[in-house]
């Protein structure tokens, strides 16, 4: 099961990536039709679309490789039973919030698929399409969280948790 979603996980990063290949691009043809006087309909919603996409799908792996901002001041404080507990919660109430979310964003896409929901600008794009990604990624996101909580039910030590890990990235 761990190999399982490990690859779901970054099949959800590697599809984050593209889709931030994709807003580079809207936004270097949106440039260039503006040195090169032609305009190509739609590229800063599909810009935004991509940028969204980009933003939702790339969640679960971030979390999972302990990127997510973590405000660690009472955990690094209290022993070590309080701190299990307080990580129990932290994570149910973020399974919680996580569920809503792709519940909601589900159910946004959804609707507009049954309405034909389409954009306000000129590409008139059908909503269900961008949104679909968005929900994809609240989806995997809410699965992530899940995992995570499990592994602390288990009493696991998380890779990312571990008392001497530098902080992977650091900018």
């Amino acid at each position: 099961m761990r190999h399982i979603l490990d690859r779901i996980y970054g099949a959800a990063a590697w599809a984050a990536a593209l889709f931030m290949i994709g807003t580079l691009v809207m936004i270097l043809l949106s440039v260039t039709g503006r040195l090169l006087d032609f305009h190509v309909r739609g590229t800063d919603a599909y810009a935004g679309y991509c940028m969204a996409a980009a933003a939702f799908l790339a969640l679960a792996h971030t979390l999972r490789r302990g990127e997510h901002i973590r405000v660690t001041l009472i955990l690094d404080h209290v022993g070590p039973r309080s701190r299990h507990a307080l990580e129990l919660w932290s994570h149910a109430a973020g399974l919680f919030c996580a569920v809503l979310l792709a519940w909601f964003a589900v159910h946004l896409a959804w609707q507009s698929f049954q309405f034909n929901d389409i954009s306000q600008g000129t590409d008139a794009t059908p909503l269900w399409i961008p949104q679909t990604a968005m929900a994809l990624g609240t989806v995997v996101f809410a699965i992530a969280i899940a995992d995570e909580l499990f592994a602390v039910l288990r009493g696991e030590k998380l890779r990312h948790r571990a008392a001497d890990a530098e902080p992977v990235r650091s900018e």
